[in-house]
């Protein structure tokens, strides 16, 4: 790493940005200098990183002057302030969906295809947090044998909903344990039109319905596999879920691979990934679930065995830490192989 980055935080005061700010202490990442940037009502927030006070600032196209690194943490404003931000010299590492299916921009998990991060033009895309999940676990399978199929459902955490999601649940739990009726307002979608309850609940719609009547979401899970990848045979079945859980999603995977494999080699190779973690002891009961992984780096993979029925066919649950691995993590990890592989 021949110099340190100036480095720049959009969406500073959200929970991927804070999440940002943990594991720069976590890492030791080093920049510079840093810039926390947000939306004009949060500008003038005072907020401590690495023991150093630094101001919000209202994220404008010319606050990327001179920055290296832009972290944007997601949402809308991605598509007007990323190429803007490109513009003006940084890379932007976009944890939106704005990016990732544009043909120009790499989809990047660092684990899985860090090479294609050398084809980025000013932006890269961070994939979705249950495709980065998903895909952590299935990329040691795939290494020793091609998978053919997938068929996933996702048991989803309030909290992919941001902070709203998570206050809906405990309003609800909070006033049904009362006896009081709450009127939900957020979930599926604050956008959507009618809304259910999440506590004591699950809702099997995260986003819109497209034509084809899986979500947006779902079909996020289709399209980003295929991408990073680099294998669009791939045939992926996907049911997303919302569940009552705080913090870290969890994930039910049936593959079928190219070959037979033993559970033996599933979870030698599962062990033998950075980033992944075997969990799968079920004489002992041991096996991943969301509140072990809240607040976790690698993912957990367990339940891992033989289809009843195909001889090709893995079953596997799953669980990590969308916030972090899922997000913030994922983009940091982007920064540190340009970092030092001299990229910046």
């Amino acid at each position: 790493m021949s110099k340190l980055p100036r480095v720049a935080v959009l969406g500073a005061t959200g929970a991927v940005g804070q999440e940002f700010i943990r594991l720069f202490e976590e890492r030791d990442f080093q920049f510079a200098s840093l810039k926390l940037l947000a939306s004009k009502r949060s500008a003038g927030k005072k907020m401590m990183v690495k023991g150093k006070e630094y101001t919000v600032e209202e994220a404008k196209p010319e606050s990327f002057e001179n920055i290296d690194i832009a972290l944007f943490a997601g949402g809308s404003i991605s598509k007007t302030l990323a190429p803007e931000a490109a513009k003006r010299g940084a890379v932007v590492i976009d944890n939106s969906s704005t990016f990732r299916m544009d043909p120009e921009v790499p989809l990047v998990i660092p684990e899985i295809n860090p090479e294609d991060i050398a084809k980025h033009k000013g932006i890269i895309a961070n994939p979705n947090c249950s495709t980065i999940i998903m895909l952590m676990a299935l990329k040691p399978i795939y290494d020793i044998s091609r998978i053919k199929r997938i068929i996933v459902s996702t048991y989803q955490a309030v909290s992919g909903a941001g902070k709203d999601g998570i206050d809906e649940l405990l309003d609800e739990a909070s006033a049904i344990a009362k006896g009081e009726t709450y009127e939900p307002k957020i979930l599926p979608s604050a956008s959507l039109p009618k809304h259910y309850q999440i506590a004591y609940n699950v809702i099997p719609q995260i986003d819109v319905f497209l034509d084809n009547e899986y979500t947006k979401e779902e079909m996020k899970m289709v399209n980003e596999t295929h991408k990073i990848f680099h294998d669009d045979t791939i045939a992926i079945t996907p049911t997303a879920v919302r569940v009552p859980v705080i913090r870290s999603h969890a994930e039910s995977i049936y593959i079928e691979t190219e070959r037979p494999l033993s559970t033996d080699e599933v979870k030698k190779a599962v062990q033998g990934f950075k980033g992944a973690v075997l969990v799968d002891d079920i004489k002992n009961m041991v096996y991943p679930m969301p509140l072990d992984t809240s607040n976790k780096t690698d993912v957990a993979v367990g339940r891992i065995r033989k289809d009843l029925y195909c001889k090709n066919g893995i079953n596997l649950w799953v669980c990590g830490d969308q916030i972090r691995k899922g997000a913030a993590l994922n983009a940091l990890q982007i920064a540190e192989y340009m970092m030092n592989h001299d990229m910046i």
